[in-house]
């Protein structure tokens, strides 16, 4: 009876071979280069954990300069193991230069590690920090208010001069009023009479009097 939840994934187990394959490869090289025992085994975990390691910061998003640079050195030093292997080099006489690039490998890696490990973030893709989205209110200046000055009391206009003649006139036409109402004219009546402007009509009127 088959368990719920477990299937085979084909790509899992082609990584799983693929990894073995590499591993094997690795630890073959590390031994024809004079890395026995326990070291032989030690090498294949140091490059592929390199290589998961650069991997990890470059999905980060964070220091990928240094991200690419250790996953290209840990991809060669796989492929070179891979490659190696295929009948390329006699592995019963390695030569000097790779058993020196296999004997400092360790050290290759441990830098490596860690600065992945400790290493700071690009300056381009720190953090910036949030700023005060809160519009600062403007101020209008404003000119000084003046002081208002007390108004001045209106100044009647000037009389304007009459001739002498018009209030002669007028002062005949009082006299009829008079004469025939008993009372003393009016301006109205006395702009009527006349036929003149009502402002000429009070300035006779307030010569009469």
């Amino acid at each position: 009876m088959r368990t719920p939840g477990l299937r085979m994934d084909p790509i899992l187990i082609q990584a799983a071979i693929a990894a073995a394959l590499s591993f094997a490869h690795l630890h073959d090289l590390a031994a024809a280069a004079g890395q026995d025992g326990w070291k032989a085994w030690a090498y294949p975990i140091s490059v592929d954990l390199l290589l998961v390691a650069a991997w990890r910061r470059l999905r980060s998003g964070t220091a990928k300069a240094a991200g690419w640079c250790w996953f290209i050195v840990a991809l060669a030093a796989s492929l070179g193991a891979n490659v190696a292997t295929a009948s390329l080099l006699d592995l019963g006489h390695v030569p000097a230069w790779l058993r020196i690039l296999v004997a400092g490998w360790p050290a290759a890696a441990f830098l490596g590690g860690t600065l992945l490990a400790h290493g700071t973030p690009d300056r381009d893709q720190a953090p910036v920090p949030e700023q005060d989205e809160t519009p600062t209110p403007r101020v209008t200046p404003t000119a000084p208010e003046l002081p208002v000055a007390d108004p001045q009391p209106a100044t009647p206009p000037a009389a304007a001069p009459v001739p002498p003649a018009l209030v002669a006139l007028a002062r005949k036409v009082a006299d009829d009023h008079r004469t025939r109402t008993g009372s003393d004219i009016d301006t109205p009546t006395l702009r009527t009479r006349l036929g003149v402007p009502l402002p000429l009509a009070e300035a006779i009127a307030a010569q009469l009097a």
